[in-house]
C-alpha cells in the first residue's frame, strides 16, 4: 500500500488513500462520492410505498383511468432512469439526491443549491440527461463525473424510444464539448487488500454479530446468502451483463476511448470492485425477520412504522454512515456518521420529506502529521479497547 502511496501522491484525483501512510486501506474520496451516488439511486422512495397502496386499491376497485394513457406513462418511467446524484464544494459532501417521480436528479440538485452550485463537482449514478446537463453546467459546475453504464434516457429500452434516447445523447455530447465544465468518468482501482479488508470489517459489523448470536440458525452462511444476493441483485442494476451491449452503450456516450482493451477490461473489473464493496457494505446491515432499529418485537413494527422513520430509510441512513467509515485514518475503530432531517411536508427530491444535514468519519484535525498521535500497541487487553485521547 504504501509503495502504492508513494507512485500516485503527486496526483489529487487518482491517489487511492489521499496521504494516509497508516496500517489500514481506505477508500479514495472520488471512489467513495461514487459509491454513495450509486446507493442514493437505490433510496427507498415514497413512489415504491404510493404503488403498493394504489396496486391495492385497484385490486379492490379495478384500474383507475384510462389503460392506454397509464401504458404510455409507464413506459416513459422506465425509459428515464432513476439516478443517484452528490454534490460535492471542495471535497466535502454538501448534498446528497436521487430523482422523484416529477424530477431528475440534476434538477433536483438546481431546485435545492441554485447559485451554491458554482464550482461544485457532481457525482452521478447515471450520465445526465441533456435537459439536467445544460441546467448545471449553466450554473457554473466545476466537474461532472458519471457511472459508465446505461444513462439516465435509457439505451437499453424497446426499439420505439431508443431513437430518442441516442438523440439525447448526442445532445449531451455536443453540451460536453461547449461547455466549460468537466465532464468524465472517475473510477480508481481499488487499493490492495481493500476488498477483502471490508469483507473481513462487514461481518465483524455489530448488526451481523448480534443476528448470529441471537438467532442460533443465522450463522455464517446466511451472511454469504445475503451478500450473494446483493451482488446479484446489484450487478443487473449498474452492471451490463453483455459486454457487446455495453461498448455499444459506451460508444453512443461518447466513451469510445473506453471501448478497446485493456480499458474496456480495466473499467468493467473496477466497476465490479466497487459494486462489490457496495453490496458487501450493504448486506452488513441485512433486512432479517424482526431485527429493526426501534424494536425487537414483531407485534410492535407496524405501530412503529406509522409513528417513525421507516425501517428501510434507517437501514439506507445505517448504509452511509458505514461507507463513510472506510475513510476513516483511525487504524482500530472507523466511525462514519450521517446525519438527516424530516421536514412536515413531501419535498420535490426522491428522498421525500427527508432532507441531508451533513456527514463526516472520524479523522486526525486538519493539518496535523501522523506523528503527532502515536498508536498505542495492542500488546495489552486493555489496550485494544481504548482508543488514543487526542
Amino acid at each position: 500500500m504504501q509503495n502504492l502511496e508513494s507512485a500516485g501522491a503527486g496526483r489529487s484525483v487518482s491517489t487511492q488513500t489521499g496521504s494516509m501512510t497508516g496500517q489500514m486501506p481506505r477508500l479514495s474520496k472520488v471512489n467513495l462520492f461514487t459509491l454513495l451516488s450509486l446507493w442514493m439511486e437505490l433510496f427507498p422512495g415514497v413512489e415504491a410505498q404510493k404503488q403498493k397502496s394504489q396496486e391495492n386499491e385497484e385490486d379492490k376497485c379495478g384500474p383507475l383511468g384510462d389503460d392506454k394513457e397509464m401504458a404510455r406513462e409507464s413506459t416513459d418511467k422506465k425509459q428515464v432512469k432513476k439516478t443517484g446524484l452528490v454534490v460535492v464544494k471542495n471535497m466535502k459532501i454538501v448534498g446528497l439526491h436521487c430523482s422523484s417521480e416529477d424530477l431528475h436528479a440534476g434538477q433536483i440538485a438546481l431546485i435545492k443549491h441554485g447559485s451554491k452550485l458554482k464550482n461544485c463537482d457532481l457525482y452521478f449514478s447515471r450520465k445526465p440527461c441533456s435537459a439536467c446537463l445544460k441546467m448545471i453546467v449553466n450554473a457554473g459546475v466545476n466537474r461532472i463525473s458519471y457511472w459508465p453504464a446505461d444513462p439516465e434516457i435509457s439505451l437499453l429500452t424497446e426499439a420505439s424510444s431508443s431513437e430518442d434516447a441516442k438523440l439525447d445523447a448526442k445532445a449531451v455530447e455536443r453540451l460536453k464539448s461547449n461547455s466549460r465544465a468537466h465532464v468524465c468518468v472517475l473510477l480508481q482501482p481499488l487499493v490492495c487488500y481493500m476488498v477483502q479488508f471490508v469483507e473481513e470489517t462487514s461481518y465483524k459489523c455489530d448488526f451481523i454479530q448480534k443476528i448470529t448470536k441471537t438467532v442460533p440458525d443465522a450463522n455464517i452462511d446466511f451472511y454469504s446468502e445475503c451478500k450473494q444476493e446483493r451482488i446479484k441483485e446489484y450487478e443487473m442494476i449498474f452492471l451490463i451483463s453483455n459486454e457487446e451491449i455495453h461498448k455499444q452503450i459506451l460508444m453512443t456516450i461518447g466513451l469510445e476511448n473506453l471501448c478497446e482493451n485493456p480499458y474496456f477490461s480495466n473499467l468493467r473489473q473496477n466497476m465490479k470492485d466497487l459494486i462489490l464493496i457496495l453490496a458487501t457494505v450493504a448486506s452488513s446491515v441485512p433486512s432479517f425477520k424482526h431485527f429493526g432499529f426501534y424494536c425487537s418485537n414483531p407485534e410492535q413494527i407496524n405501530e412503529i412504522h406509522n409513528q417513525s422513520l421507516p425501517q428501510e430509510i434507517a437501514r439506507h441512513c445505517m448504509v452511509q454512515a458505514r461507507l463513510l467509515a472506510y475513510r476513516t485514518e483511525d487504524h482500530k475503530t472507523g466511525v462514519g456518521a450521517v446525519i438527516w432531517a424530516e421536514g412536515k411536508s413531501r419535498s420535490c427530491d426522491g428522498t421525500g420529506a427527508m432532507y441531508f444535514i451533513g456527514c463526516g468519519y472520524n479523522a486526525f484535525p486538519v493539518g496535523s502529521e501522523y506523528a503527532d498521535f502515536p498508536h498505542m500497541d495492542d500488546k495489552q487487553k486493555d489496550r485494544e479497547i481504548r482508543k488514543f485521547r487526542y
